[in-house]
């Protein structure tokens, strides 16, 4: 038997195994686009506005629908109550992670961001306790903030900083970073030049068919040395800690997990070692930075492109908290224009809208439909952020989304930026602290002038994948 047939008859064998698993699974799942062999729905879906196809298929297919990426049968929620539904109502059922191409080679199903199961419960419970140790969600780490703004501030006289790295370096390194430090500019680099990787189209295709592109040149490449010189350089610090540790004195996050571990010595296995620790970090040092400041970078870019609104929010920090003293949490309480304004802001970025796909950890009834263990779920956080019910004109950037009649602060049950259930964002009262902190003491010290006149001012995202990453700008800090 030639080489040419043995290929057409396994090809063949492919072909007629992908009709035969998707024909059976379909039967169980929700309705959706009719796939094909093989490739599944990916020539129905712009991979380029995954978001746009979605809301497409959602008017045809209802709230909960089918996609299949390639051969993987994916079950997408649109719309609040299908995701409130799914991730708080039935949290436990949809905790699991979807497994990706990408993140399986560089995190290994290890850290926070990716584990599953027990390794998930442990890493999640010791990344919760130790950051409210080191002060998230109380005044000492209220105080690292408003230092580091204070330094932030005296930086911008001179030239751009990038603060918000650096409290979650202090945390997880025990120190901050110059900004001149070139090692670490240089990991900012490979962290903002992986988000941007992440949302482009070629990596959506890598997670399709890894087995093949492996062999070809691209951007995944290029994805996944980022990752190792981020790790190499992580466990170069762990290897530090080890050396200088006292059990007694932990002074960050690596110290914890090293003392831990050295407290599950005796345990087979151990969730607990220097791999999990240097992906855990990598974790919490990549989603602790590059998403806080690509929402700073869109929140100058949006109060600049409306100086009326940002006109009303430096009334209200002369008002509350004036020119002589940095603005605490306190503060926000008497703020409800400038709490509108920030949550108008990260529900109009849309910064990530869709989490990392998640799975179901057993076969589940679902509004009538039988959702089987291990089925990948995809969760649109746009169509909550962006829901005309909730938001009259979505697409407008109005503070006015968050405030009553009377001008009150107004929460909404739609506002979901870090997403919801089991998996949100450990980090989110870290996030929102840092947000609000920063862009005040920005705003207490300087006016924004912008380059172009404000209405030529384009705030459409460049990428609109993983991450909405902003267009690039040019702005001057004005000193007050």
């Amino acid at each position: 038997m030639g080489p040419v047939v043995v290929l057409v008859l396994g090809l063949s064998c492919l072909l007629l195994f992908s009709i035969w698993r998707q024909n059976s699974g379909r039967k169980k799942l929700p309705p959706g686009p009719t796939p094909f062999p093989i490739i599944g729905n990916i020539l129905q879906v712009d991979i380029k506005d995954i978001t746009k196809s979605l809301t497409k298929f959602s008017k045809v297919y209802g709230p909960v629908f089918t996609l299949y990426l390639g051969m993987q049968p994916t079950v997408v929620l649109y719309g609040y109550e299908a995701v409130k539904e799914a991730l708080i109502d039935h949290g436990e059922e949809f905790s699991g992670r979807g497994r990706l191409p990408w993140a399986e080679k560089a995190n290994r199903g290890l850290g926070i961001v990716f584990s599953n199961g027990h390794r998930w419960r442990e890493m999640r419970r010791f990344s919760l306790m130790t950051l409210r140790n080191f002060g998230m969600g109380k005044r000492s780490i209220e105080e690292r903030v408003q230092e580091e703004a204070r330094c932030l501030v005296e930086e911008l006289r001179k030239t751009k900083g990038c603060a918000p790295c650096n409290i979650i370096c202090s945390i997880v390194f025990q120190n901050r970073f110059d900004y001149k430090d070139q090692e670490f500019l240089n990991l900012m680099e490979k962290l903002n030049e992986n988000a941007e990787l992440l949302s482009s189209p070629w990596i959506q295709i890598y997670n399709l068919f890894p087995d093949l592109i492996d062999y070809l040149p691209g951007s995944h490449k290029t994805l996944l040395k980022n990752f190792n010189d981020l790790h190499s350089y992580i466990l170069k610090k762990i290897n530090d800690h080890e050396e200088s540790l006292d059990v007694n004195n932990p002074r960050d996050l690596i110290d914890c997990f090293l003392i831990k571990k050295k407290q599950e010595n005796h345990k087979e296995p151990s969730e607990f070692t220097n791999e999990g620790l240097t992906i855990l970090a990598s974790d919490l040092f990549g989603g602790g930075t590059e998403t806080t400041s690509t929402t700073l970078r869109y929140s100058l870019l949006l109060l600049m492109k409306h100086p009326h609104v940002t006109a009303k929010v430096k009334e209200e920090i002369d008002h509350v908290i004036g020119r002589h003293r940095s603005p605490c949490m306190q503060d926000r309480s008497q703020m409800p224009y400038t709490d509108a304004v920030l949550h108008e802001i990260q529900r109009y970025i849309d910064l990530i809208p869709m989490t990392f796909p998640h799975a179901v950890t057993r076969d589940i009834k679902f509004r009538d439909y039988i959702i089987p263990k291990g089925t990948f779920i995809l969760t649109s956080l746009t169509s909550v952020l962006h829901d005309p019910k909730e938001f009259p004109n979505p697409d407008k950037f109005d503070p006015g989304h968050f405030l009553d009649e009377s001008g009150n602060f107004k929460k909404s049950n739609y506002f979901m930026p870090f997403s919801a259930g089991k998996r949100i964002c450990v980090g989110e009262g870290l996030a929102r602290m840092e947000l609000f902190l920063f862009l005040i003491i920005i705003l207490q010290n300087f006016n924004l002038k912008p380059l172009v006149d404000p209405q030529d001012l384009d705030t459409t995202p460049v990428l609109n994948g993983l991450i909405s990453v902003p267009p690039s700008y040019q702005l001057r800090f004005i000193p007050v």
